[in-house]
Parts: structure tokens; C-alpha cells; sequence
């Protein structure tokens, strides 16, 4: 996956140059002991276009379902839109914290191998671990978001009628495009060993795979 030059040129804060030395020192050692390392990684812009077109299809199926069971008996609309804008920017924050929660389980010291930030350029907080995990549970981190702030809200949504809870599925739908990609590249990536690790690259949207 290609990344874009001028994003692969931005300036590091002092946080992501300890993280990419780190991956270095990592890296080197992993591959002394016979690992291979491949980067699948893309471009915060592209993965933004991208991640449209990977959630339109829960997007529709759920906007559709919606439809189809509440028509008939009533759509009901809670809120106003300040709050519901609101409420999609904190739920973003939160996408980041349930990929830490969740890559914190699987992650050799826990809480402490999770790190969080903020790129100004892009405006796009982010979520890091910083060790390697087993494939499974890095895609199971990497798609929790989508399952806890996606699909239960837009299924709750369709059960009880409610519009603003539809919004606020679909959009972080929309929202875990990017996550969906990454594991759409890992799951196309073609083994070349018997074992595989994967690391949460330390300063670009994507992942490292190191096989042996």
C-alpha cells in the first residue's frame, strides 16, 4: 500500500521518533533470529477515500434493514444534531481507547505496551501498541471499534426505531474503514512461514508483519 510522500516526510513528534527507534532495535533483532519483515501500510488520505468505499456496505445493509423493519411502525429522532455531532466526535476518541483496551489484553505488558496520539496535519488521533502480537489478536483489536461502536448501535437502532442511534452506527461504520483495510491487507498478505508476528507500525497508518 502506497504512502504518500509528503505524509511519509512529516515532521515526528518526540514520542513517534522513541517508537520508530524502538521499532528499529526490534525489527534488527527479529530478523537476526530469521524473521522477515514486510510493511503493509497506507497513506491517512488514501485510507480516508478507501475506508468510504469498505463501509458502504454495512452503511447500506444496516441504513436498509433500518428501513424495512421501522417504516411501517415509526421512526423516532432523540436529540439535535449539536449533540449528535458531538457525540460522534467523542466516540471517535473513544475508537482509539477500545483499540487499546483490547490490544492491551493480548499485549505482553498490558496497558503499559499502548500508546495514544494525536497527528495535527490530518487532524486523526491515533492508538499504537507498541509489541508484537499473534495475527488474531491484532485483527481482533483492530476491528473491536467497528463491533462495539458500529454494528451493536446500528442493530440496537433497528430493534428500537431510533434514528439517532442509526446516525451514529453508520458513521462509525464509516469511521472504522480504515481499520477494515489494514485487516483486508493482512488477511491478503501471503504467509511466507510457519510463524508470524505483527506490529502496529510506529508512526503510519498500517502494520509490520515479520515471519519466519
Amino acid at each position: 500500500m502506497a504512502v504518500d510522500e509528503q505524509e511519509r516526510g512529516r515532521s515526528l513528534t518526540p514520542a513517534e521518533r522513541q517508537r520508530m527507534e524502538r521499532y528499529e532495535l526490534l525489527g534488527a533483532e527479529l530478523e537476526s533470529r530469521g524473521y522477515r519483515r514486510s510493511e503493509l501500510t497506507v497513506g491517512l488520505v488514501h485510507a480516508n477515500v478507501v475506508a468510504l468505499l469498505l463501509g458502504l456496505p454495512l452503511m447500506l445493509i444496516g441504513g436498509a434493514a433500518f428501513l424495512a423493519v421501522n417504516l411501517s411502525r415509526g421512526i423516532s429522532f432523540e436529540g439535535n444534531w449539536p449533540l449528535l455531532m458531538l457525540s460522534v466526535l467523542v466516540l471517535v476518541v473513544v475508537h482509539e481507547l477500545i483499540h487499546g483496551i483490547t490490544w492491551g489484553l493480548f499485549a505482553e505488558r498490558h496497558w503499559r505496551d499502548i500508546e495514544f496520539g494525536f497527528i495535527v496535519q490530518y487532524l486523526t488521533p491515533y492508538c499504537t501498541c507498541t509489541c508484537p502480537l499473534p495475527k488474531g489478536a491484532y485483527i481482533t483489536g483492530a476491528l473491536m471499534p467497528l463491533v462495539v461502536l458500529g454494528i451493536v448501535p446500528t442493530l440496537l437502532a433497528i430493534a428500537s426505531g431510533s434514528l439517532s442511534l442509526l446516525l451514529v452506527g453508520i458513521v462509525m461504520c464509516y469511521s472504522a474503514g480504515g481499520d477494515l483495510l489494514i485487516v483486508r491487507e493482512l488477511l491478503r498478505h501471503k504467509a511466507n512461514g510457519q510463524e508470524m508476528l505483527i506490529y502496529d507500525h510506529p508512526t503510519q497508518a498500517g502494520a509490520v508483519v515479520f515471519e519466519r
